[in-house]
């Protein structure tokens, strides 16, 4: 039965996600709050959905980009190159990004009738990202819950593994990783150094996948 909406950006995460839950999913929502890569990522968000007949909404949070502080929302040039894990990619949190989001979600899906939303942090964002930690999940699985009729649920079914296991899923699905996009500078091409083109390279190789991505380097 499709019961649930996912917070689907057209990253690798959210696009594997979508396909390996698509019998579940009966909405997808994606935001766009003003980042560097919002447009080319909505792009393959909505290639994903026509691609399963997916419903895909988007909404606009215009506030993120005009009033909050980060790396993602002051262009290309202002990205830290590194790996996730160095101290300089903190610059790349929008504050409470996620939180913002999954409000937004709970109340669509509760105007939709759905019970569930559906979000796909991973382990490997823990180290930066305080809003996808399972501490976080927990916590607004519990408000959304209590806040909603229905008591909607939050589903976050990678919390425990990493980006690599997350490509792995999406090999066994014959997912095609060109129609998803990463790069926090936001280019036509991935520039290949900044923390997500590095995780993401690191991952296809983990999965043992061709990576398909065209990079600046």
């Amino acid at each position: 039965m499709k019961n649930c909406l996912l917070v689907l950006s057209g990253g690798m995460d959210s696009v594997t996600m979508l396909h390996e839950y698509k019998d579940q999913i009966a909405l997808a929502v994606t935001f766009n709050y003003g980042s560097n890569h919002n447009a080319r990522e909505i792009e393959c968000a909505r290639y994903n959905c026509d691609l399963l007949g997916i419903e895909l909404v988007e909404v606009h949070l215009d506030f993120i980009g005009k009033l909050f502080n980060s790396s993602l929302l002051s262009g290309a040039d202002a990205i830290p190159e590194g790996h996730y894990a160095d101290e300089n990619m903190k610059s790349t949190v929008v504050p409470f990004r996620n939180g913002i989001m999954l409000a937004a979600a709970a109340g669509l899906a509760e105007s939709r009738g759905l019970n569930a939303v559906m979000i796909a942090n991973h382990s490997g964002d823990h180290a930066i990202y305080p809003d996808c930690r399972s501490g976080f999940i927990r916590a607004m699985g519990q408000a959304i819950a209590e806040g909603t009729y229905d008591h909607i649920q939050l589903l976050a079914p990678y919390t425990d593994i990493n980006k690599g296991e997350i490509a792995k899923h999406g090999k066994a699905l014959g997912i095609d990783y060109s129609h998803t996009y990463s790069c926090y500078k936001g280019g036509a091409k991935h520039c290949g150094k900044c923390g997500t083109c590095v995780e993401r390279r690191e991952a296809m190789a983990e999965a043992g996948i061709d990576d398909p991505t065209e990079y600046e380097d």
